[in-house]
């Protein structure tokens, strides 16, 4: 006999081997190829087969399945992970039809139910040498479910996750239970110690079987266990999440959320928070195929897509500003080109214009972009000139990044007309710059800009660009008011805009 060739060693060898044989559970090895290496007697009264006809034959092809390409595929998974891990597989319910005589010399299918187990024998060296298969009859077991079902009866979400209404009946007529109950017990604890959210929902009523740590962190850990989904989740009322769960259920077709928002709150009757969520509603069936719960999985994405509309927001906003920008850069090129005849000198101005443009920038950049302070602005656009000579005097006044570029280049346009021209050109002239902030509920800011001791001045035959920029820049992009004066004892600007215009201001 093919068994007793396993034994090697002696009496025990063979009395081992003898004990297997006579076994009143069903056994058989395969080896690594899938093909019958042994059986006892109790596998070949099951499946009224001899041991000449098994032996050496590819399993997958003794037994079929009967045509049913999903059970056999099951089946042959089943030993395929035994092989390819070295540990133990269970199978704790395969509908699988069996070929049985039918007493004229043919044979015939008959349905059964099966629970197996598939466990590796190695040998010394820890090589895989077999597969041993302990198979249980529970086609009974099975028909006793259906009855009671069709009675009335019914089979939880989580059991049929788990095989658990099976195996219930089980415990009372195999001996085997306590090694079904441990693969429960071993699933639950793998759901439990998910790193994403799971919960199992029961019935249409979506009623809260089982939820793992995170779920209960992601709904504030309330008791929400043995609950329907509408009261233990009053909040999802109006968000479509009631609606995606029955229509899961109804046609057992799985949906998928993606960056999904919800709306939840993290405490019973607190506030609600935004969250951001991947998900799957996945149909649980059961033995029969019939969904008795729905089961869900998924992680909170919200940093994440914080962060990439943030990121977007940046990039339309750096787009913006580089339009600006460039804009801005336009319009210097062609009114200093306006202004130079002189090549020499128009790359002078135009050079000196993107450098206060280039000097604000660097400010900005400093605050990402936030805002920038008037004195520190006056002081970057002033400091190719003795310090001693600007007198600066006014509180701290945070501008917007678009009041920070045009006021960056007013005061560019004012001090290089003063180095050119004005008080700055001798060495006895100063610049007192003063302002102000009135009406805290609409603020105003005042800039007064005035020279001293400079040469004498007079006011310019034709507008250039300078003067242009100013009351551009003030009345269009700051929606203020601006009035050069050019008084006997030098040049005098007052400046009047609103602070609070609008967000970028």
């Amino acid at each position: 006999m093919a068994l007793k060739e396993l034994a090697k060693s002696g009496d025990l060898g063979a009395d081992l081997a003898a004990a297997f044989d006579a076994s009143p559970n069903p056994y058989m090895l395969l080896t690594p190829e899938l093909r019958y290496a042994g059986m006892n007697r109790a596998y070949l009264q099951v499946t009224q087969q001899t041991r000449e006809a098994l032996i050496g034959r590819y399993v997958m092809e003794a037994f079929d399945g009967g045509g049913d390409d999903h059970n056999a595929k099951r089946l042959l998974g089943s030993f395929q992970k035994v092989l390819a891990t070295g540990e133990a597989d269970h199978l704790p319910v395969l509908h699988y039809a069996i070929p049985l005589p039918d007493g004229q010399g043919g044979s015939h299918y008959v349905d059964r139910y099966w629970s197996a187990t598939h466990s590796p024998i190695v040998d010394a060296d820890g090589k895989l040498r077999f597969i041993l298969q302990h198979t249980t009859d529970i086609t009974e077991l099975q028909l006793l479910r259906r009855q009671a079902r069709e009675g009335g009866g019914s089979e939880s979400a989580l059991d049929a996750i788990v095989g658990g209404g099976v195996m219930a009946r089980a415990q009372r007529v195999q001996e085997d239970n306590q090694r079904l109950e441990v693969e429960r017990g071993r699933l639950i604890d793998m759901f439990m110690q998910a790193p994403g959210f799971v919960a199992v929902l029961n019935g249409p009523d979506h009623v809260f079987e089982m939820v793992n740590p995170a779920y209960a962190q992601l709904v504030g850990h309330r008791p929400v266990t043995g609950l329907d989904i509408r009261v233990a989740l009053p909040e999802l009322q109006g968000q479509g999440y009631f609606e995606l769960l029955d229509d899961v259920y109804a046609t057992g077709e799985p949906f998928e959320g993606k960056e999904s928002q919800v709306q939840l709150q993290h405490t019973p009757g607190g506030p609600v928070t935004t969250v951001w969520l991947n998900f799957i509603y996945q149909p649980i069936r059961d033995g029969d195929s019939r969904i008795t719960g729905i089961f869900v999985q998924g992680h909170e994405v919200t940093d994440s897509v914080v962060a990439a509309q943030r990121q977007k927001l940046m990039i339309d906003e750096l787009n913006h500003r580089v339009k600006n920008t460039l804009a801005t850069v336009q319009s210097i090129a062609m009114q200093t080109a306006r202004s130079h005849d002189d090549p020499r000198t128009f790359a002078e101005s135009f050079q000196s214009r993107l450098m206060a443009l280039s000097h604000t920038h660097d400010l900005l950049t400093r605050s990402h972009w936030e805002g920038a302070d008037l004195a520190e602005i006056l002081r970057h656009e002033t400091e190719a000139h003795d310090a001693n000579r600007l007198v600066v005097n006014g509180p701290p006044v945070a501008l917007g990044p678009a009041a920070a570029l045009s006021l960056g280049m007013i005061f560019h346009e004012l001090a290089t007309n003063a180095a050119k021209y004005g008080a700055l050109s001798n060495a006895d002239g100063r610049v007192f710059v003063d302002w102000s902030v009135a009406n805290q509920a609409d603020r105003r800011l005042t800039i007064e800009w005035r020279e001293l001791d400079g040469p004498p001045v007079t006011a310019p035959t034709r507008r250039g660009f300078g003067s242009r920029l100013i009351e551009r820049n003030v009345r269009h992009d700051l929606g203020g008011e601006a009035e050069l004066t050019y008084a006997a004892d030098g040049l005098r600007a007052a400046i009047t805009l609103p602070l609070d215009r609008g967000n970028d201001q």
